[in-house]
């Protein structure tokens, strides 16, 4: 039996109370007393052992269930819901149910033939590479890209988020032949180049969908059935079709230029595949193929004598094998130490070369001695000016890393055992003259760890001047828009000074560059070199290339012999045509009309050149039309510290354990398996350690997608610190109890209305939720169309921890708890609050929301959506409750519930509610809280209020304890009655 507190017989002036104030004192406090008992008992069984055990035993028959029952079917919500939110419960199931429906694919519910009057909404994925594995990055990446998506699908506009996969040229390639290295102690050339290309496919088919079991793990909203790989017939029908279309326009032409090569991969590579290792001065590094680690960070100097004379000329390099291929040494014209000697030669130490001198204003006099060796075969600067002064271009370093016949008695030695043996052998010639300690930039090859060489090569190139013009007027015209907006300066300061863009790759995996070297067997055509670019044709297939051959040199068909180029494609060319040819292009299909050009491109701003302007180059070269309108680029995904990802410092985190938890032993045994070099093993596991040092708690993917959106502020890299996502998960658990309290008020048999109208019964609480109601919803639209994801998330934190849950629900209480009130009004401002909060909601937190969303009562309206994910968005229109004047009333009153919190907490009074005396020296605030005294006592825990107004202490008993809230307001608690 319920225990009601003792009443005081005697009011506070000392009278007597009478009978009828007894008996509704002992009413009231019944009715409270009682719904306390209740609250205490609820909160007492989820504290309870038994019912922990109880709630693990419910979560495990859900989880059983969902493993029983066909995929597809969805969830039974009918059950009595957990007391505590757990995320393998609720993100049981859910997914598989959406993919079945079609939920996710444009065609759901209209046709496609007829357009729709909200619009389109086009959004492929960034194809992340076959090889690997989402990253925080990527589920950055994904959340900012699917909640979108079902903004844009709860707005009511057929959306398309297209979901791919990257063929990986190098990476591919690299992870294939290693595997064939271990498992069968094969090479690719072991295995020629057919069988080669069948064992990657079946890695592909093998590996594959683990990205995509990945992207369904995260929640994202794709069509699963428009899912492309770019080694997919229709991509390499359109990758053949643009090559051929541009090298007809000229755009695509051969020549001979400076590539960056690496010798392990036997193969050019993008800028993007180099990584940059800063050194600070002499540093050994690992260096593929050699069993000692190589020096770098230092500078030689060494002298070549001047020919006929006694005088020599001291140059410097951080490359000392590559003077092999010295053709000149260059100092500035009016340097008066040099003048006499331009013109003049020097004598090559080691090969029968003389080196002249020459004069060139790109020499800085003041640095070093002034004078430059020049290799331009071997270095970019010495390139151009190889190109200027009509030098000749010795290559000295192989495609294997071997110095070639041009090295004298270097030639056939490695690259760096050639840079111990010149370096001795200038010492034993008396012309080593010093070494220094010099701070550089190594290039390192992202996918070997080989150190990239300057290689002089034939290949394919791409015209990008007159199309960077195009993407710069595109931007400058706002008909692309870059969010944010400071990208834009990134944007035309590569193009402004943009090269030309190296597309072949002397690899086997990847597009096959449809060209042909032509031989005409025909004494009156000279023979071509592979570098010209008049002796190719590009063509779909052999025939094709025989019939363009022979009319290119007006010779019979019997006269041509052709080669097709061994190289394939930069993966950067195909997937800069990926906006379009996911539709098949160059075909005008359905989808192509429908879906293209797309509306929003995301992705991570380090890759604005190298993928995003591509795109834009070839959409508007090849199609006419930009690729999208929008590209909102996010902010790089750091560690707390500020750190970048890497290997080697621990921090790279699994999307999938902070989802499912894991312990510091299973992340420290992820590391152990890597290939970390012992060093930096024991710098990255004592990392892990003190940053999860009792491993990552399970916080699942709402929380996860939540806390990424949270922290993606425009412009600004995301500090992440992964421990902060379990706050979203508790977030998570006080949206659950917020729901299974509001479902328990409503009761079973309440029935909402199809439409919620204000019927004037509203209390002012209820008008007050009404309007923090319609500033969320304000807030959350106009955030969307502005990509402020950090103000949308911020308004629906605060909506439903501080508005719904710490202000509302405890000030309604009493109404739910009193026999002679009226609840209706309340009961449909509660439902329309709750359901409407869980539809803003719902784009960033997807599982939570629906399993929520089933399980409240649903509306009779005739076109009920059976998903919260294809569930209307709360429109700002329909929202128009705000009221400014109600809502400075309420903060009001909550300063003074907050003060009365503060000091009940500082004097640890629990079960005790002391009176009340709020003192006003202020007409307006008296006037502003004057019907807000039970609001106060409420979540002020009073049994009594009185509202004062005058500053003279009337009424108010000796020992009251007085605290200031404002200059205008105070507030004493009667401690004593």
């Amino acid at each position: 039996m319920t225990k009601v507190p003792e009443i005081n017989p005697l009011n506070k002036d000392g009278t007597p109370k009478t009978e009828a104030q007894m008996k509704k004192e002992r009413e009231k406090l019944a009715k409270k007393a009682k719904f306390e008992a209740k609250q205490q008992k609820l909160a007492e069984k989820s504290a309870n052992p038994q019912s922990e055990k109880k709630e693990a035993k419910k979560v495990k028959e859900v989880l059983e269930y969902t493993a029983s029952t066909k995929k597809g079917d969805m969830k039974d919500v009918a059950g009595e819901m957990p007391n505590a939110y757990s995320p393998r419960y609720v993100e049981a199931a859910w997914y598989s149910w959406w993919e079945k429906e079609g939920f996710f694919r444009p065609e759901y519910g209209r046709d496609l033939s007829v357009p729709n009057p909200k619009g389109n909404f086009t959004i492929v994925i960034p194809p992340p590479n076959v090889t690997g594995t989402l990253h925080l990055g990527h589920a950055l990446s994904t959340a900012v890209e699917d909640t979108v998506s079902r903004w844009h699908r709860m707005k009511g506009k057929t959306v398309l988020f297209n979901p791919g996969c990257d063929h990986a040229g190098i990476a591919t390639q690299v992870v294939v032949e290693k595997r064939l290295q271990r498992e069968l102690g094969l090479s690719r050339h072991d295995l020629g180049r057919k069988k080669f290309i069948e064992e990657v496919w079946k890695w592909k088919d093998e590996k594959g969908h683990i990205i995509y079991d990945q992207f369904r793990r995260l929640g994202a909203s794709v069509d699963w059935d428009r899912a492309a790989f770019m080694m997919d017939p229709k991509m390499m029908r359109c990758v053949t079709e643009a090559f051929i279309t541009l090298h007809e326009r000229e755009i695509i032409y051969r020549s001979t230029r400076l590539v960056n090569w690496s010798c392990a991969l036997k193969s050019a590579i993008s800028d993007i595949e180099v990584d940059k290792k800063e050194l600070a001065g002499e540093t050994l590094l690992p260096v593929p193929g050699y069993k000692e680690k190589v020096q770098f960070g230092v500078i030689i100097s060494f002298a070549y004598p001047v020919d006929n004379s006694d005088e020599e000329i001291v140059v410097a390099t951080t490359r000392i094998e590559t003077m092999l291929g010295d053709v000149a040494i260059a100092v500035h014209p009016e340097d008066d130490r040099y003048t006499h000697l331009i013109g003049k030669f020097c004598v090559h130490p080691f090969v029968d070369r003389k080196i002249p001198i020459l004069a060139d204003d790109f020499v800085e006099r003041e640095f070093g001695t002034g004078a430059v060796k020049i290799t331009p075969a071997h270095d970019h600067n010495d390139y151009e000016v190889g190109v200027r002064h009509k030098l000749e271009f010795i290559s000295v370093i192989s495609d294997e890393g071997l110095m070639t016949d041009r090295c004298g008695e270097f030639a056939g030695q490695k690259r760096f055992d050639a840079r111990k043996n010149v370096l001795e052998a200038l010492k034993v010639k008396g012309l080593y003259r010093s070494q220094e300690n010099n701070p550089m930039i190594v290039p390192i090859c992202s996918r070997s760890k080989d150190i990239i060489e300057p290689i002089l090569k034939a290949q394919w190139y791409v015209k990008c001047d007159n199309m960077a013009k195009r993407a710069m007027n595109a931007v400058a015209s706002k008909e692309l828009k870059l969010i944010p907006e400071f990208h834009e300066a990134t944007w035309n300061r590569w193009l402004e000074n943009i090269r030309d863009w190296c597309i072949s790759r002397q690899l086997w995996w990847g597009h096959r560059i449809p060209a042909y070297f032509i031989t005409v067997n025909d004494p009156s055509v000279p023979a071509g070199d592979s570098a010209d670019n008049k002796y190719w044709v590009s063509a779909r297939n052999h025939e094709e290339a025989l019939e363009k051959a022979a009319k290119k040199f007006n010779v019979p068909k019997e006269k041509i012999s052709l080669k097709w180029d061994e190289d394939v494609l930069d993966t950067w060319f195909s997937s800069g045509l990926w906006p379009f040819s996911l539709f098949g292009w160059p075909a005008k299909t359905k989808d192509m009309e429908q879906f293209f050009p797309g509306a929003l491109l995301e992705t991570g701003h380090d890759i604005i050149f190298f993928w995003v302007a591509r795109m834009v180059f070839l959409s508007q070269e090849l199609t006419g039309q930009l690729p999208f309108k929008e590209v909102f680029m996010h902010a790089m995904v750091r560690d707390a510290h500020g750190r970048k990802m890497s290997k080697s410092l621990g921090n790279v985190i699994d999307p999938v354990d902070v989802i499912q938890g894991i312990s510091l032993e299973k992340l420290q045994q992820g590391l152990q398996n890597g290939n970390l070099d012992p060093k930096e093993l024991k710098v990255a596991m004592a990392g892990q350690k003190r940053d999860y040092p009792n491993g990552i708690p399970e916080c699942g993917v709402d929380a996860l997608r939540f806390a990424l959106m949270a922290y993606t502020s425009q412009g600004r890299d995301i500090n992440l610190d992964v421990l902060r996502i379990e706050g979203y998960r508790r977030f998570c658990n006080k949206i659950w109890q917020a729901t299974k309290f509001t479902m328990m008020q409503l009761g079973a048999d309440y029935k909402p209305e199809a439409e919620f109208k204000i019927c004037g019964k509203e209390s002012t609480l209820d008008q007050w939720i009404l309007s923090r109601l319609a500033e969320a919803v304000t807030t959350c639209n106009s955030g969307f169309e502005g990509y402020k994801f950090q103000e949308i998330t911020t308004a629906i934190y605060h909506f439903w921890l501080y508005d719904f849950c710490d202000v509302y629900l405890e000030g309604v209480k009493p109404v739910f708890n009193s026999e002679a009130g009226d609840e209706t009004a309340a009961r449909h401002v509660l439902y329309h609050c709750a359901e409407t909060a869980l539809r803003l909601m719902c784009p960033f937190m997807p599982f939570i929301t629906e399993e929520l969303w089933q399980r409240l009562p649903r509306r009779p309206a005739a076109q009920n959506p059976k998903s919260i994910c294809i569930a209307e968005y709360p429109e700002i229109e329909q929202y128009n409750y705000k009221n400014r004047d109600l809502e400075e009333r309420i903060t009001l009153a909550m300063d003074i519930v907050k003060t009365v919190r503060s000091d009940r907490a500082e004097r640890g009074l629990k079960k005790e509610r002391p009176g009340l005396f709020v003192q006003f020296t202020s007409e307006a605030d008296h006037k502003a809280v004057a019907d807000l005294a039970g609001f106060i006592a409420t979540l002020g825990s009073s049994n009594d209020v009185k509202l004062l107004h005058g500053s003279i202490d009337n009424g108010i008993p000796d020992g009251c304890i007085k605290l200031t809230v404002t200059e205008n307001i105070s507030v004493s608690l009667n401690l004593q009655a």
